[in-house]
């Protein structure tokens, strides 16, 4: 098992969940952060710290599409391993839907 990161994080992009991690496995992209399976240890401590539930273990259903889009953007994005001030407008977009259809950015 794994954590990975989905849509709820993209326009947010919180990092509270950096500042805990203890293997420094956080990259980041332009408006999402994702998780590299391979560094992750499982330890779980970035998931209750995420407030918009974007981190979620691999395991749980209709996640695979999520756990392929963290391994290919966690090879291309870099790492990041220090808490940042959020996006300004990030609030506006904690509870909306479809994010990755609409925001999602592949370059930095």
């Amino acid at each position: 098992m794994t954590y990975i990161v989905n849509d709820n994080c993209i326009k947010c992009k919180l990092t509270d969940c950096v500042d805990v991690c203890p293997v420094d496995c956080f990259y980041e992209g332009k408006n999402m952060l994702v998780i590299k399976p391979d560094e992750c240890i499982d330890c779980g401590v970035c998931e209750p710290e995420c407030p918009v539930d974007a981190i979620t273990a691999d395991t749980e259903l209709g996640n695979e599409k999520w756990l392929e889009i963290n391994k290919k953007f966690s090879e291309i994005w870099p790492n990041i391993s220090e808490k940042k001030d959020p996006p300004a407008d990030h609030e506006k977009f904690k509870n909306e839907k479809n994010k990755y259809e609409k925001y999602f950015k592949e370059n930095l």
